[in-house]
């Protein structure tokens, strides 16, 4: 197994920039929770305690976030898309989003208003998926592109959300600006979890909608001694970015730790934490990892700001990772539940066991405070999303 790289974030300064965190605040972050819950199909995800896993890594505590029970799609990304497009049409609307619930949205008067839009988006696959998803439920039109490479059974789930939905020859990267152009030409609406100059409300949106699974959290361990740690998958960052935002504001008076985790095909914030300056950098190609979530170059522009003052650090890691920690979620020890996780929702899980069991690197736990008395928080942001795939490295590893 490859040893994941590890890089100390030099530019961590926790000073609470409260103009960037304030899109984060608990209040902020109430509304937005508050009108995801007005679809009838809204589940609360659970938070698994995996006691027996915690005893034998040493640690005082694993609390897993289970995304594959969200809105029935086996992963989180849809929390984005839902309230993303919901405020889109709001301020169509010229109406304030608090003062609105998805079915006055389904409305007949509502469609009047607006016509049939088309939304359009690149994903690998779970944020198509819940854009076309959203885009549907809301009774407009759908254009989904995937980066080559992509599964076949990912873009069968995004067609039968009723999206128009095709694999590009491109990067993921590269798909997102072909998205960006043909939105322009037909006056579609871009729907990226990724921002860039002059791309930034609807990033927002879509963060805010995943910060209300840090709400979630806060709210299901209330009474109990919060997280000391938190490993964050990243591709772009948007999630791992709304998630750390949400978390210091919430627990300013002893932040947790935040870790980025990353494929090292797409290792963006590992190769941005390397440079002196801790400038953006990108990284290109094809980026060829099982990580399909994770396997975007270019960071968020808002996500890295904040990744930059309030993470630890990153790690680089092999597939091998990942693999490692579908496995361990799928193999539960005594009476730990059983969690189903994909190959992007498992990494940070396989960096755990693998710092902790493997290979524990005394500097590193060093760096990370990481010792017996750690209460670890995970989100496991996906089921399996490509059977075919989770089959392959659980069974044949």
């Amino acid at each position: 197994m490859q040893k994941p790289k590890w890089i100390k974030n030099n530019f961590y300064s926790p000073t609470y920039n409260d103009e960037e965190l304030s899109f984060f605040q608990d209040k902020e972050i109430e509304k937005v929770h508050r009108f995801q819950k007005t679809h009838n199909a809204f589940t609360e995800t659970p938070l698994h305690q995996l006691s027996n896993l915690a005893e034998f890594l040493n640690v005082a505590e694993i609390r897993v976030k289970d995304e594959s029970y969200r809105f029935g799609l086996n992963a989180f990304k849809v929390m984005g898309g839902i309230f993303a497009i919901g405020k889109y049409l709001a301020e169509r609307l010229g109406e304030n989003i608090d003062d609105l619930s998805f079915e006055t949205l389904q409305s007949s008067k509502v469609k009047e208003r607006l016509g049939e839009l088309t939304f359009i988006t690149a994903t690998d696959g779970n944020h198509g998926r819940g854009v076309a998803w959203a885009a549907r439920e809301l009774g407009h039109k759908s254009v989904v592109y995937m980066p080559a490479g992509s599964s076949l059974e990912r873009l069968t789930a995004i067609r039968n959300e009723g999206a128009e939905a095709n694999i590009t020859e491109l990067n993921y990267d590269d798909s997102v600006r072909m998205c960006a152009d043909l939105a322009q030409e037909n006056g579609w609406i871009m729907v990226q979890d990724t921002a860039w100059e002059g791309y930034d409300d609807i990033p927002l949106w879509i963060m805010q909608g995943y910060a209300s699974m840090s709400k979630e959290v806060v709210e299901q361990i209330e009474g109990e001694l919060q997280p000391t740690h938190i490993f964050l998958q990243a591709g772009v960052g948007s999630f791992a970015g709304a998630i750390t935002g949400y978390m210091i504001q919430h627990y300013r008076k002893n932040p947790p730790i935040i870790i980025v985790v990353e494929p090292n095909e797409a290792d963006c914030y590992y190769q941005s934490f390397l440079t002196k300056e801790g400038t953006r950098e990108t990284v290109t190609g094809e980026m060829n990892t099982i990580m399909a979530g994770l396997a975007c170059g270019e960071p968020n522009t808002r996500a890295f700001r904040i990744l930059r003052q309030y993470a630890t650090g990153a790690f680089s890691c092999n597939d091998s990772i990942a693999s490692l920690g579908m496995r361990v979620y799928g193999n539960p020890l005594k009476d730990d539940p059983r969690i189903v996780s994909g190959e992007s929702g498992a990494v940070t899980l396989g960096l755990l066991y693998y710092l902790r069991k493997l290979k524990e690197n005394l500097q590193i736990s060093q760096d990370l405070s990481l010792d017996s008395t750690s209460r670890i928080l995970l989100i496991s942001t996906e089921g399996d999303t490509d059977p075919v795939n989770y089959l392959k490295q659980v069974w044949e590893g």
